[in-house]
């Protein structure tokens, strides 16, 4: 299903023997678009502190209820490897993690989550043994391509021909844990629209100018079918969407996208 991220925050998380705190914000892969972790304030419990918690371990999200249940106890989260989230999360902090909890490393395989298309696809973790993580640590990369949500709040979208609006959210796939979509405003344009653009079609990222490039114009994207938050995103919306922006969309297998892609060219 798709749904704003924006829901996420504020989430209660429920362990397997009680309350482990309430969603702060998310860490994406600035690659893939995969939310990788979840920051949880813990509140008094831990004294304060915040802990990530992986799309592995959630077993369930009811968004009615506003609770995401994940399949950790609270003594196990407590013992859990400490991150400072006010810095980067490195690799070398990831594998440790990951390490710690028996999860594999999901930039080791072919699919978005490594050995499988989705978190909650992998059973029966077997942790890693110390030696083997203590190996992968030192042989990791320090770049593990993880932003915050927060980090990136209202950066600028820059269209071929000049800024369009700035981003206002995501929209998540609450099954891959993918971000579908990015949220534009264009209120300083359109006053009151909202559009949305696919990840894949940003071409670049400037983190230090705080703007995502696209290789759209400014008439494609204000032309584009509205974003209504409180409205269902369908799949006939998003055919429509992928239709006006002349892309094949994502849930087709990679030989249709190809194409799908040389039908579109001509």
């Amino acid at each position: 299903m798709l749904v704003n991220a924006k829901h996420l925050k504020g989430l209660t998380v429920g362990a397997t023997d009680g309350e482990l705190g309430t969603v702060e914000q998310f860490y994406f892969d600035d690659e893939t678009w995969a939310i990788r972790y979840l920051t949880v304030d813990t509140g008094g419990w831990l004294g304060g502190r915040k802990v990530l918690l992986s799309p592995f371990s959630v077993r369930a999200v009811d968004w009615q209820a506003k609770r995401l249940h994940v399949a950790l106890s609270k003594k196990l989260v407590q013992d859990s490897p400490s991150i400072d989230t006010h810095l980067p999360v490195s690799r070398q902090h990831e594998t440790s993690y990951l390490g710690y909890y028996g999860y594999p490393s999901y930039w080791s395989g072919p699919f978005l989550w490594g050995s499988v298309t989705y978190p909650a696809g992998l059973k029966d973790l077997v942790a890693t043994p110390q030696e083997a993580l203590e190996e992968r640590i030192r042989k990791e990369s320090m770049d593990s391509h993880l932003r915050s949500s927060d980090g990136v709040a209202d950066y600028h979208i820059e269209a071929t021909n000049g800024e369009i609006g700035h981003l206002e959210g995501f929209v998540m796939d609450d099954e891959a844990w993918a971000i579908r979509y990015i949220e534009v405003a264009t209120r300083n344009w359109w006053p009151g629209k909202k559009v949305l653009l696919s990840p894949t079609w940003i071409e670049r990222v400037s983190w230090i100018r705080s703007k995502l490039y696209t290789g759209l114009t400014r008439k494609a994207i204000q032309s584009a079918p509205v974003y209504v938050e409180s409205l269902p995103i369908s799949r006939d919306y998003e055919e429509q969407l992928h239709v006006h922006y002349g892309q094949p969309p994502y849930w087709l297998s990679q030989d249709e996208r190809k194409s799908a892609s040389s039908l579109i060219e001509v």
